[in-house]
């Protein structure tokens, strides 16, 4: 029997939940248990995953709350000891889950990132070596700004080592990612208040400052088809969501990493981001969210 629950939190998944699906269905160790929480789509949009994928567990929210409510509910309802929130536009390639899973067998550690790789865009670039990378895991500056580990470099031989090996990273993207499920509740789940982006490093420096490692191993291998599910918001929006997040992120650990003496450093962040976002046109969203965040902490008791 299989160790694994997998978690996909779904809002109108359509095609792209259902190959997500195959690709699970085809690929898990025997005796998987697969959750999808349905995060208040239309009946219709359920139809096809209700007659096509009768052993998968189906939870529905009656309105809808956000990916992380979504994905926390689903940790809760899990029976096995390791869980892995999945996006439901991913699809996973052969021996993800064994790669991944080897890796608890070590008590220290509550997490482990898979290799995202960019779904690609033309009919038969489907091999690594034309692939692109989307994650290698997620890396944290305490003066407040995270990034994805080789996002937007080919995948190939020729990478820094560090990413082509299994090593420690700062948190898993919780677009594909393995938890142990008793550490990720001890924790607290996934921080509602983020509904998406950034709550992954929120739960990975969580985690962390618990004492668990977090793990990436590039032989876990999850293809993603890139913001197609919970990333259909306007762009504004969602730009603004990211940039109070990433504020965010920065106020709940700040005290951890130093206090009072990362200030100026968070402040040339601010700076360096600002510069940056004025360059692209992106300002007016970038600083209502940090105004967001910063209205947060005035009122917060």
């Amino acid at each position: 029997m299989s160790a694994l629950t997998v978690i996909i939190p779904t809002h109108r998944g359509g095609a792209l939940l259902y190959r997500c699906l195959q690709s699970v269905l085809r690929h898990a160790p025997s005796g998987t248990e697969i959750l999808v929480v349905d995060d208040a789509s239309p009946q219709e949009a359920l139809q096809s995953i209700i007659r096509d994928f009768p052993t998968i567990l189906l939870f529905r929210l009656p309105r809808r709350r956000g990916f992380c409510y979504a994905a926390n509910i689903g940790i809760e309802a899990a029976h096995n000891p390791i869980v892995e929130l999945l996006n439901d536009d991913t699809e996973v390639a052969a021996g993800w889950a064994e790669a991944a899973l080897a890796h608890f067998q070590q008590s220290d550690v509550v997490a482990v990132a898979p290799l995202i790789l960019q779904y690609p865009k033309r009919k038969g670039d489907s091999t690594i070596p034309y692939a692109y990378i989307d994650a290698a895991g997620d890396d944290y500056d305490p003066g407040g700004y995270a990034w994805k580990r080789g996002h937007g470099l080919p995948w190939s031989d020729q990478l820094p080592l560090h990413l082509r090996v299994a090593g420690s990273v700062t948190s898993a993207s919780a677009c594909a990612a393995f938890y142990r499920r008793e550490a990720i509740r001890a924790a607290g789940g996934l921080a509602l208040s983020f509904k998406a982006y950034f709550e992954d490093v929120d739960l990975g420096l969580r985690l962390r400052q618990r004492g668990g490692e977090i793990i990436f191993e590039p032989a876990s291998i999850v293809w993603h088809h890139g913001s197609a599910s919970y990333g259909r918001s306007p762009y504004r929006p969602l730009l603004e969501q990211q940039s109070c997040n990433e504020e965010r992120l920065f106020w709940r650990h700040w005290r951890y990493y130093g206090g009072w003496r990362l200030l100026p450093r968070h402040l040339a962040v601010l700076l360096g981001k600002f510069c940056r976002r004025w360059s692209e046109g992106r300002l007016l969203p970038w600083t209502f969210g940090r105004l967001r965040a910063w209205g947060e902490l005035v009122v917060k008791p």
